[in-house]
């Protein structure tokens, strides 16, 4: 993730305080680690890798950084899979805030089953990396038209080549108010 991604991540969690984070799209558990020690005290993370191969090396990492599996639990599997099960089999029944860095033509399809599955909190926050490049431009339209959100995009460039610009789109879920 890239330094100013990484910064407004942080902020947003500081600011925001939420109580239950949503981490779709693990990989190695680098961010994991930042996004868990930046939440409050007894906040909780679930993060949700498809990879089995990047989860078991996330797993290490977000464990050799302190963090046990009351404070981030990781879960392997695709995101349309996992998102539907986290009520009954992780008993999680609302998210504050939510950081989308994954399959980005899978934004979309994972907000609405998020929606769905009435998992956002009143006014949960909803982070999503690299909005404009690659880009997930049917997500951000979405965000823009349906009613249910305040949106922002905050500039920033793309990781390894800051060159190329691109953006980190911050929603607001005001479910439609």
């Amino acid at each position: 993730r890239s330094a100013p991604t990484g910064k407004i991540v942080e902020r947003l969690l500081c600011e925001r305080a939420p109580r239950t984070v949503l981490e779709l799209g693990t990989y190695c558990g680098y961010g994991t680690v930042l996004m868990a020690a930046a939440m409050p005290a007894g906040a909780r993370l679930y993060t949700v890798e498809p990879n089995p191969q990047h989860a078991s090396v996330a797993e290490k990492v977000i464990r050799l950084a302190g963090f046990d599996e009351q404070t981030v639990e990781l879960i392997v599997g695709p995101s349309e899979e996992a998102i539907p099960q986290l009520k009954a089999r992780h008993g999680l029944h609302g998210v504050d805030f939510v950081f989308m860095d994954h399959w980005k033509r899978r934004y979309l399809r994972d907000l609405q089953l998020l929606e769905e599955h009435g998992l956002l909190a009143d006014r949960a926050t909803v982070l999503a990396d690299n909005v404009v490049f690659p880009g997930a431009p049917h997500f951000l339209q979405y965000a823009k038209t349906c009613g249910k959100y305040r949106c922002r995009v905050h500039r920033a460039s793309l990781e390894y080549c800051r060159a190329i610009p691109d953006g980190i789109a911050e929603l607001c879920y005001t479910g439609g108010r």
